[in-house]
């Protein structure tokens, strides 16, 4: 008997009973969907902290310091002393103070205030949309200068020209020098959009703030970046004799940690959702046998007239199939628009659709027909001729 005979055939019976076809195929349709879905949405996580952590690139180090006191101190012209260390192409030591009082004419809001120097906006990856940056005369003269982000600057000024306005920063007048472009979140989940940003000797003195608690220190590659930090290491554990107190964080190790993290839920999650093929093979194995036992007697008959055993095997196998890959092609189709639908759904989270991962899922859902429908076309193939014409 020929394939295409066979298919006639299992169309025909699919035909003959479209809704228990439907509700058969269902645990098959689920589960493909599911996979895709979830795959996509996984994806486009991992790639979404590949982007943030882009915006620093991966030569990168950070320092925190935890401790409190003078065993922790950490002084500007002391860390700016290690920029000459073979490796070491810039630091940018920085204060932070978060939710200060910004005040321009009646609106006052409260954003987060940083202060640092000239090398900040350039490892941060940061573009000026107007104006200019901190200069080294601005740290030299500790000037009242200020760089807003651009969400500050929309605020205060919505499209007007903010340069050389004067603004409020606690208490302080400080004139408006430059406007950042917009960049987003980095990898801390802070943001420079949201901030001020002030020379770091200005801030210490007008927020009285007597130490660095942060430092960014950038390698001159990235095959330097194991010996920068075991410098820093070095230099932090001999300056406040204790290896504890602070923290030295890789942005390679930290998007690799992240992005790990992201993979590995995401595979557990397929993982569940795979279960829903494997149910709705089941399913299909056990409607095969009931079509089993409803055509015994069709079975007999094409026996009896000359049917061979690997033809009722073909036949019963075939139907497997085909319910099992139209299942798949359905979950294909509504895990694909299920992908693109999502970030409309929930628009903080991205999707990036893999078609490959489409097409292993749609051809997983057909052996899934042949694995399942093995059984039930082998027990119809072994049928008696004689017994199968006797069944009523």
């Amino acid at each position: 008997m020929r394939i295409w005979e066979l298919f006639q055939m299992a169309m025909a019976t699919i035909r003959s009973n479209p809704l228990r076809t439907i509700l058969t195929m269902l645990g098959v349709i689920i589960g493909v969907a599911s996979v895709i879905t979830l795959v996509s949405i996984g994806q486009g996580t991992t790639k979404a902290i590949e982007k943030q952590y882009e915006g620093l690139g991966t030569n990168l180090l950070t320092i925190n310091l935890m401790g409190n006191g003078r065993a922790t101190e950490l002084k500007y012209d002391e860390i700016m002393q290690l920029e000459g260390t073979a490796g070491i192409s810039a630091i940018a030591p920085s204060m932070t103070k978060n939710s200060t009082s910004i005040k321009y004419g009646r609106t006052t809001q409260t954003y987060n205030v940083i202060g640092t120097n000239d090398r900040y906006l350039t490892m941060q990856k940061g573009e000026m949309g107007s104006g200019r940056f901190i200069a080294q005369a601005d740290l030299d003269y500790r000037n009242h200068v200020v760089v807003l982000g651009s969400e500050v600057a929309k605020t205060f000024f919505g499209t007007q020209d903010p340069l050389d306005e004067e603004i409020n920063v606690n208490g302080y007048v400080y004139t408006i020098i430059g406007v950042l472009k917009s960049k987003g979140s980095n990898t801390t989940g802070t943001s420079i959009d949201s901030s001020v940003i002030v020379p770091l000797p200005t801030m210490s003195r007008d927020f009285k703030l007597g130490t660095i608690r942060s430092a960014s220190v950038e390698a001159a590659s990235g095959n330097d970046v194991a010996r920068v930090q075991k410098v820093l290491e070095a230099y932090l554990a001999n300056k406040f004799k204790s290896t504890s107190g602070y923290n030295i964080f890789n942005s390679a190790e930290l998007i690799s940690a992240r992005t790990a993290a992201s993979s590995s839920l995401t595979s557990q999650l397929v993982a569940v959702a795979a279960i829903s093929l494997l149910v709705g093979g089941i399913g299909i194995m056990n409607i095969m046998l009931v079509t089993v036992s409803e055509r015994t007697r069709e079975i007999g008959i094409r026996k009896s007239i000359g049917a061979k055993r690997r033809n009722i095997l073909l036949q019963f196998l075939v139907e497997a199939t085909l319910i099992s890959g139209f299942g798949g092609f359905i979950g294909l189709v509504l895990g694909i628009a299920l992908s693109l639908a999502w970030p409309y759904i929930n628009p903080s989270q991205a999707t990036s659709l893999s078609l490959s991962v489409g097409l292993y899922a749609f051809l997983f859902s057909a052996l899934v027909g042949v694995v399942f429908g093995l059984y039930p076309a082998n027990k119809a193939s072994k049928l008696k001729p004689i017994d199968a014409l006797r069944y009523d």
